[in-house]
C-alpha cells in the first residue's frame, strides 16, 4: 500500500504502520511550507538504495528498522 502526503503518512509512520519509505529530495530551499515528516518522529531507517536524476533530484529508499 502507498501512503501519500506529509499528515497521513506522519499518522501512519507514527503508528508503527510503514515498513519502506521512499523520498523524493528536490534542491530546492525554501523558508516555509510542510514538513515530510512530523516533528515528533524518531525512527531508525536503513538506507537501501538512491537514485540521482540529472535534474538535482535524488531518489532515496529506506527499510524502517523495529
Amino acid at each position: 500500500m502507498t501512503i501519500g502526503g506529509p499528515e497521513l503518512a506522519g499518522q501512519a509512520m507514527s503508528a508503527g504502520l510503514v515498513d519502506e519509505c521512499h523520498l523524493l529530495v528536490n534542491p530546492i530551499v525554501l523558508g516555509g511550507g510542510k514538513r515530510a515528516l512530523p516533528d515528533n518522529l524518531h525512527m531508525r531507517l536503513e538506507l537501501l538504495g538512491e537514485r540521482r536524476f540529472r535534474s538535482g533530484v535524488v531518489h532515496l529508499h529506506y527499510r524502517v528498522i523495529v
